[in-house]
């Protein structure tokens, strides 16, 4: 009979005594099991679950082979926590700290010590200043200071001017401990999300080119909090007054600003309000930058104004150029998102990466028209991908912790992203021979191309260049084959045991391969020196696989060699082992050989006799694969090549989804079928008599 579902076996441990097992009863009252444990005063003693309190709340959560721990009640601990921490004894004050930072987030805990005025305590501490200002004794107290106001318990409005003037002081000072920066900026950051009045005083203390400054720095931890703050601030700012803050009394450099803009610290900015912005097609300075784009492409004729002769003209460059409504291309950006940002983008790929702007558009002037690449089109709808992807311009997400530091790198990082994206773009076009119809099409897989990459987070934009470069077309194929193989319905124990089946008949197909194509033979170049005539010498196994014969040939042969020609031979009883790169004989004889790589990389050896070997250097690394794996195979060992890896997984994978090619779109159970109870009567038998 199974136990009841409300009572729960844990085992319990505290200090000077052996951990003891129990039957925990959720509906018996905590003071009584506490009694009965501790053989005292329930008033002092509390159990623990890990370093929370447990409470009439919490124990529900308690769950079969829990380890709990008896100790001190909270209202005790609070009490002696708080009497080391007003000590003269800076190690038991400092050993105080730590302990009070790790029960603060238990809220029992954070109650009772923010009765006996702890918190002000810590504040007091912390206003003190300098005579208290000792690295990790002050990062505890901030730490343990935050995990109380956490709680809720105590208003933040009642945080003093000078608490946050100290606290502010941590943020600006050029050199501070990391652990006491990154408190003193999530405090902060509490302060302007849980208080107006607090906002404007953080606000006043805290420039928001001091913050910037910190977003520089190599700790990714203090950039993010950094960030966080910025975010807070704008989140909190009037809309008229957004500018201010992030320029400050003085500007600021437009690199920053394109950092935090992309970063996605910045709720309103430019970024934003370029892609929420549309494009007016009767505004003269808005369609001067797309004739601008036609005339870096095109021609070196910056007067806009012309002939009908020369509008045609216009019209024709626009089409080439890609955009979907040649006649007045302005109206391609009349859409929102991406608005303006797109042809921001277009532009400074035209000004800054001239070469590579001509370049795309012109290639795809000159392609088959059904094979040719939009680039305006493509552009917009890039531009508007990056923003969903970075999700520009969306309220700021505390649960995400996305961070990119790449963007940290350029003056204009967000320019230059599109940029890298635009080129990866027209490349896997040209891999997927695409055309207008497949437009949806290629942009699915640049999406998913961008987003792999991001999330390897390159630490710069020549990484991520690097990293998109290997993503190709055919390896985004690979990558999802593999991925649709390591799905769970290819995990469950039947798909297992079914590859399990197939495998050793796979291995058998590819040795049997191997051995035919020893029995086909390869012919090998002698090695020697480099000035005398290049001489050949050819090897094969005989077709009953028992001999290996060989011979010298005057020249490379342009088919299967016939035995006869074959005068030396080996019996494969005889080979006593297979030795690859320096290992060989002829690797450690010559030590010109043994330093090129790639000679070293294609050698291998036959020992037939304990002085004697044949010695081999492939053509290629396919050679060297087929040629160790056949003789691994004749002397009974296993098939360890990197083509036969290769190959096992190909013909694994085609086999699989031949086998399950009637099982598709059907759920396949985990256990098979419980086989059925045996009829009660066997009196439905036929009788043919």
């Amino acid at each position: 009979m199974p136990p009841p579902s409300d009572i729960v076996k844990v085992a319990i441990e505290w200090p000077g005594a052996n951990a003891q097992l129990i039957e925990f009863d959720q509906k018996k009252p905590l003071a009584s099991i506490i009694r009965e444990v501790s053989k005292t005063d329930e008033l002092t003693r509390s159990l623990y679950n890990n370093s929370s309190v447990i409470s009439l709340i919490s124990r529900g959560d308690i769950k079969n082979g829990t380890i709990l721990r008896l100790a001190i009640s909270p209202m005790r601990a609070a009490r002696q926590l708080l009497e080391r921490i007003q000590s003269h004894g800076i190690d038991a004050r400092l050993e105080a700290l730590k302990e009070l930072a790790k029960l603060s987030a238990d809220p029992t805990f954070a109650t009772e010590f923010i009765n006996m005025e702890g918190l002000a305590t810590l504040a007091r501490l912390v206003e003190s200043g300098t005579q208290y200002d000792f690295g990790e004794m002050l990062a505890f107290t901030l730490t343990a200071f935050l995990e109380l106001m956490d709680h809720g318990i105590v208003s933040w409005d009642l945080i003093s001017v000078s608490f946050i003037k100290q606290i502010a002081g941590y943020v600006n000072q050029p050199m501070v401990d990391v652990s006491i920066l990154q408190r003193s900026l999530a405090i902060l950051e509490s302060m302007v999300l849980n208080s107006h009045s607090l906002y404007q005083r953080v606000a006043q203390e805290t420039p928001v080119a001091q913050l910037i400054a910190h977003l520089q720095v190599s700790n990714q931890e203090i950039q993010t909090y950094a960030i966080a703050l910025i975010n807070a601030l704008f989140l909190k700012t009037p809309e008229d007054r957004r500018q201010h803050i992030i320029r400050g009394n003085r500007p600021v450099k437009a690199e920053m600003a394109h950092q935090l803009y992309v970063l996605q610290v910045l709720t309103f900015n430019l970024l934003e309000e370029h892609m929420m912005t549309k494009m007016d097609p009767n505004d003269q300075t808005q369609r001067d930058i797309i004739f601008e784009l036609r005339r870096i492409a095109f021609d070196g004729d910056n007067d806009p104004s012309g002939t009908e002769k020369r509008k045609a003209i216009y019209t024709k460059d626009y089409k080439m150029l890609g955009f979907t409504n040649p006649v007045n291309p302005a109206m391609d950006f009349t859409q929102t998102p991406p608005g303006m940002l797109a042809l921001d983008n277009m532009l400074y790929l035209a000004k800054v990466h001239q070469d590579t702007y001509i370049r795309i558009v012109l290639e795809n002037c000159s392609r088959e028209d059904k094979h040719e690449c939009p680039f305006g089109r493509s552009a917009i709808e890039l531009t508007r991908m990056l923003c969903d992807i970075l999700q520009v311009g969306e309220l700021p997400n505390e649960g995400c912790n996305d961070f990119h530091p790449m963007f940290f790198t350029h003056e204009h990082a967000w320019e230059e992203f599109f940029c890298v994206c635009i080129q990866l773009l027209n490349k896997t076009w040209k891999e997927m021979r695409a055309t207008a119809e497949d437009f949806n099409k290629v942009m699915t897989v640049v999406r998913e191309q961008i987003t792999r990459a991001l999330a390897m987070k390159p630490p710069s934009l020549e990484q991520l260049r690097v990293k998109l470069r290997s993503l190709s077309y055919s390896e985004i194929l690979r990558l999802r084959q593999s991925e649709r193989m390591s799905q769970d319905d290819f995990q469950s124990p039947p798909i297992i045991e079914l590859r399990e089946r197939i495998q050793p008949e796979i291995l058998e197909l590819i040795k049997q391969q191997r051995l035919n194509r020893l029995c086909e033979g390869s012919c090998f170049r002698k090695l020697g020196n480099r000035r005398r005539q290049e001489k050949f010498w050819f090897c094969r196994l005989s077709l009953n696989h028992k001999v290996l014969h060989y011979g010298d040939l005057d020249e490379s042969p342009q088919g299967e060699v016939p035995f006869e020609l074959l005068t030396d031979k080996i019996p494969v009883s005889d080979i006593k082992a297979v030795l690859t790169g320096k290992d060989c004989p002829h690797m450690k004889e010559k030590s010109a050989l043994k330093q090129n790589k790639e000679v070293l990389e294609l050698a291998f050896s036959v020992l037939y006799d304990p002085d004697e070997a044949l010695n081999f250097v492939a053509p290629s690394k396919y050679e060297y694969c087929i040629w160790t794996d056949g003789l691994s195979a004749l002397l009974g060992k296993e098939l360890g090549s990197d083509l036969t890896r290769s190959d096992l997984d190909t013909l694994m994978s085609m086999e699989m989804k031949l086998r399950l090619l009637d099982l598709e779109n059907i759920a396949i159970p985990e256990a098979p079928p419980p086989v059925p109870k045996e009829p009660s009567t066997y009196n439905f038998t036929y009788n043919y008599g």
